[in-house]
């Protein structure tokens, strides 16, 4: 099971789920936004495509947020947990990343480099040492999921990274699309419904609420849906052969926190049981590179 997250800017979520992996020896991996780690008196240095310099739909950081989270990174890459790319801008929709180019997803991704490489220095006022190599990131998860995959993927391969986590797929084994693992948000089922979505927090809101807040009192109902829902994940990778269940959060509190908390019990009942570990997406790459995929494989249903 690989349990990762977009943006991971929040401190006192990264708090949370270090503490919880820390409780069921799992290692995560958090897909991170460049902006979180570059203050925003620079913030004209990033120039995205369509939009003026300095444009960034998640805000930027500040100096004391640059550098506490330049010293989370480090604790929790010496922990065992992996660094992923989640670009920089957070560009959705219409006006969105949908229609770079490779050459402009090359420029997102060295601008990501330029962030990580320099952004601890400049909020500091003094040379501080980047939190870890960004030629080190062999992962990306895509702004909203979306984006023109063959280019984008061009563009990774072309720097040598491994796997993609942003396209929906199937609980089935993962396959090798445009020279990258395709690491799948799944389709599932919202428990007790017919409605189809996706192991991401995001989608599960949507699908119970059509992503608005619900009043308090409905917060236990709601969570133990999207617990039942990730129950029934799990039982269905067991039933197709053990595929990993990728699970998708944000450092976010949408809904009463009904996402991050059903995450968090189903982690800490699942992670520690016999037949299942929870690793990174890295972890997983690397797994398949020696192993391979089984040839036992169940089709998805």
């Amino acid at each position: 099971m690989v349990v990762s997250f977009d943006g991971a800017g929040d401190l006192a979520l990264w708090a949370r789920w270090r503490a919880v992996a820390k409780q069921v020896n799992a290692r995560m991996t958090f897909f991170l936004s460049g902006p979180y780690l570059y203050p925003g008196d620079h913030r004209a240095d990033y120039r995205p495509p369509y939009h003026q310099p300095g444009a960034s739909e998640i805000g930027w950081g500040d100096a004391a947020n640059v550098l506490a989270r330049t010293k989370v990174l480090r604790e929790a890459i010496a922990e065992g947990h992996e660094i992923g790319t989640h670009a920089n801008g957070h560009f959705c929709g219409k006006n969105g990343i949908g229609r770079w180019t490779t050459a402009q997803w090359t420029a997102e991704l060295s601008a990501f480099d330029r962030m990580v490489r320099t952004g601890p220095t400049l909020a500091a006022g003094k040379t501080v040492a980047p939190p870890f190599d960004p030629s080190t990131i062999k992962g990306m998860r895509t702004p909203c999921l979306e984006g023109n995959r063959p280019a984008y993927r061009q563009a990774m391969v072309q720097r040598g990274m491994l796997y993609d986590a942003s396209a929906p797929g199937y609980i089935s084994w993962p396959k090798k699309q445009n020279g990258l693992w395709d690491f799948p948000l799944e389709s599932v089922t919202l428990a007790g419904t017919s409605k189809k979505t996706l192991t991401m927090d995001y989608n599960l809101w949507f699908a119970q609420t059509q992503a608005r807040k619900a009043p308090l009192a409905q917060a236990p109902t709601l969570k133990a849906q999207v617990l039942a829902t990730y129950q029934q994940a799990l039982a269905k990778s067991r039933a197709s052969g053990n595929p990993p269940l990728f699970l998708g959060n944000h450092f976010n509190r949408w809904n009463n926190s009904v996402y991050s908390d059903a995450l968090t019990d189903f982690v800490k009942q699942t992670c520690t049981q016999p037949d299942v570990r929870c690793v990174s997406n890295m972890e997983l790459a690397s797994w398949l590179a020696k192993y391979g995929v089984p040839s036992n494989q169940t089709r998805p249903s």
